[in-house]
Parts: structure tokens; C-alpha cells; sequence
């Protein structure tokens, strides 16, 4: 009991430091495009922020549902990603978890940040100040628009991701395999290193 509530610690340590560094990094990418931009591609940027949480989301829901049965039928005829798929569907939790909550929310946070910047340049850019009534209604259609996106695109993710949940874990398993192969980068180690330490 206590070696698991020291694994949760630790894994939920981790994982707070990497949202942290990733959420400043994103932050700090983020406000430098959209320096000196047009609020049109303002708009187009906030839209790939959105796209993107969406797009975590979706491989997150599909780890958790997953199964992996169809995993080891492709890992007895050798095929490439099916072991990383394997480990995926094995680790749904902390997958998930990276990819919804870490990646997810970050998204959400960064998305809302870049709005506030681009609502900020259509108000300046049209000539009205920053109190004004004009940059007020933009501010509430344009959030509006932003979060109808999002949740209406998580709802379709979720929907997208529990029915094609095998096809979706094996294409990221196959990235997996590529990455590991190729240059070398391990993202989810193996299943057997963590029994041995138990």
C-alpha cells in the first residue's frame, strides 16, 4: 500500500514539473507568434491550439478504450507498432492522463491566453481602445466561438475515439516504433521493467 501511494506521488510530482515546463514553453511560443501578427492569423493560431487539445484528447479516451487483443494477434505475425500499441493499451492510465489533463488542459489554458491577446489586436486594429464596448462584445463572441470549438470538438473527439480506439492506439503505436527505431526515443518503456521492481 505504501509503495503505491509512493509511486502516485511521484508519478503525479513528474508529471506536474512536465505540465509546468511545457505549459511555459507553449505560453512563451505562443505569445511570441502572436506578437506583431495580424488578428487574422491570430484566429488561425488559436484554432490550431484548440485542434490541437482536440487531437490529445481523442488519443486519450482511445488508450482507455482500447483493447488490446488485437495488439498481440499483430505482435504474433511481427507487425511493426503492435508492441507499442500493446504497452499503450497497458498503460492507459498514464497515457490518458499525459494526454488529456497535461496536454488537454494546456491547451485549453493557452487557447484562452492567446484569445484575450487576439481580441486585444481586432479591438486596436479596428481603432477602439481596450475598455471599450466594442472589444467587450468581441471578447464574449469571440470566448464563445473558442469554447463552443472545443467542447463541441472533444464531444465528436470522444464519440470518434471509442469506436475507431483500435485503429487510432495502432497508428500512434506505429509513430512509436518509428521514433524508437529511428531516433532512437523511447516514450512508454517496457511492461516487464516495472514488474521486476515490485
Amino acid at each position: 500500500m505504501k509503495e503505491l501511494i509512493h509511486k502516485s506521488i511521484r508519478f503525479s510530482l513528474s508529471v506536474a514539473v512536465i505540465t509546468f515546463v511545457l505549459a511555459a514553453i507553449f505560453s512563451i511560443i505562443s505569445t511570441v507568434m502572436l506578437s506583431g501578427v495580424k488578428w487574422g492569423i491570430g484566429m488561425l493560431l488559436v484554432l490550431v491550439i484548440v485542434l490541437v487539445g482536440i487531437f490529445f484528447d481523442i488519443l486519450g479516451i482511445a488508450s482507455t478504450a482500447a483493447d488490446e487483443t488485437p495488439f498481440h494477434a499483430m505482435a504474433s505475425k511481427k507487425v511493426n507498432g503492435s508492441k507499442q500499441a500493446i504497452l499503450i493499451t497497458r498503460n492507459a492510465d498514464r497515457f490518458a492522463n499525459f494526454c488529456n489533463d497535461v496536454i488537454g488542459d494546456i491547451s485549453g489554458i493557452i487557447s484562452g491566453t492567446a484569445s484575450a491577446l487576439v481580441i486585444i489586436q481586432i479591438a486596436t486594429g479596428f481603432g477602439y481602445s481596450e475598455d471599450s464596448a466594442f472589444q467587450y462584445i468581441i471578447s464574449v463572441v469571440f470566448t464563445s466561438i473558442v469554447a463552443a470549438l472545443t467542447v463541441g470538438g472533444k464531444a465528436f473527439g470522444k464519440s470518434f475515439a471509442i469506436r475507431y480506439s483500435t485503429e487510432i492506439i495502432f497508428k500512434v503505436g506505429q509513430l512509436l516504433f518509428h521514433l524508437e527505431n529511428k531516433f532512437k526515443i523511447t516514450i512508454i518503456k517496457e511492461q516487464k521493467k516495472r514488474k521486476a521492481k515490485r
